[in-house]
């Protein structure tokens, strides 16, 4: 399997029921959006708004390679407009930080002779 196969499981497994359900609607609309604004009942704006928040948070799913299940949900949320922007920068940014000191005290554990202490070499 390429690692492009590999991407689009992850995003498409990333999308919430009502997004995989959007995006069904829409390809069997055959991508008029015309059409899905009169299938769901709304107005043509608010399904073109609907897609641009798709088409965002596909984008962000796609583009982010991420060891972390946090940080792919934290992605998703801001893409959905469920966190703005100030706040997704700083869990990322928090987050990014508690992952590099986890690995930094790992591999600082790890280094130490057996019986030797990480803090203070004794």
């Amino acid at each position: 399997m390429d690692d492009e196969t590999k991407n689009e499981k992850r995003w498409t497994e990333q999308l919430s029921d009502e997004d995989a359900a959007f995006l069904k609607r829409f390809v069997l609309a055959s991508g008029s959006l015309k059409d899905l604004a009169a299938a769901y009942g709304i107005s043509y704006p608010t399904v073109r708004l609907r897609l641009d928040r798709l088409i965002d948070k596909i984008k962000l799913l796609d583009s982010h390679e991420s060891n972390s299940e946090f940080e792919r949900l934290l992605r998703a949320h801001y893409a959905e407009g469920k966190l703005d922007a100030e706040t997704f920068k700083t869990l990322l940014a928090t987050h990014k930080k508690e992952m590099e000191g986890s690995t930094h005290d790992k591999n600082r554990a790890a280094s130490q002779p057996a019986g030797v202490s990480a803090d203070t070499g004794r």
